[in-house]
């Protein structure tokens, strides 16, 4: 169906592309997408790598070598070594979130799986988190990835959200819902 196909466009469309072919092709998808795990959670974590991401002030040279530094004490390799470095080296590291985040999606549908993000009011003990996954797995009829997020203000119940499907069982959501139906009445 393609509506289940990822869209990318414009340049990190692009790059993510080229990077998805050639680790595919040299049989690294796995490795490639742990490295650039790690790289993302260094991003997260330091704000100063971030800084010189995001910032058009650094030149292409000032860029890569800063890069080429953190890959280095990183032990990241390969071919997401010489993406990043590429990328720094074009001026394009502005945008290697989204890059990745297009990749994360083009490996994900090669390999049949799905991402679902499910919101809930408390931390999940181990039991529920797998009913949910199969759950899940028999709707979308895929392998789902489901990254849990806590968020108390829903109070209870969980938010679903598969690709651009969204369902939202949440207390909260209910609870509105009662008291816009109360003031129609009243």
């Amino acid at each position: 169906m393609a509506g289940d196909e990822p869209i990318v466009a414009g340049m990190a469309g692009r790059y993510a592309t080229a990077l998805f072919e050639l680790a595919r092709e040299a049989g690294t998808l796995d490795t490639v997408i742990r490295d650039l795990a790690r790289f993302e959670a260094m991003l997260a974590d330091n704000p100063d790598l971030m800084r010189l991401v995001r910032s058009a002030v650094f030149s292409a040279e000032e860029q890569t070598r800063a890069i080429t530094a953190v890959l280095t004490k990183a032990k990241i390799e390969g071919i997401a070594a010489n993406f990043l470095r590429l990328v720094a080296a074009n001026r394009r590291l502005f945008a290697v979130r989204d890059m990745l985040r297009a990749f994360r999606e083009m490996v994900a549908a090669h390999k049949g799986e799905v991402a679902a993000v499910v919101t809930v009011a408390e931390p999940l003990a181990e039991t529920h988190r797998a009913e949910i996954k199969a759950a899940l797995d028999g709707v979308t009829g895929k392998n789902v990835q489901v990254d849990v997020k806590v968020d108390p203000a829903i109070i209870g119940g969980l938010v679903v959200k598969v690709g651009s499907r969204m369902v939202d069982g949440s207390l909260r959501t209910k609870l509105n819902a009662i008291k816009h139906a109360m003031k129609e009445v009243g």
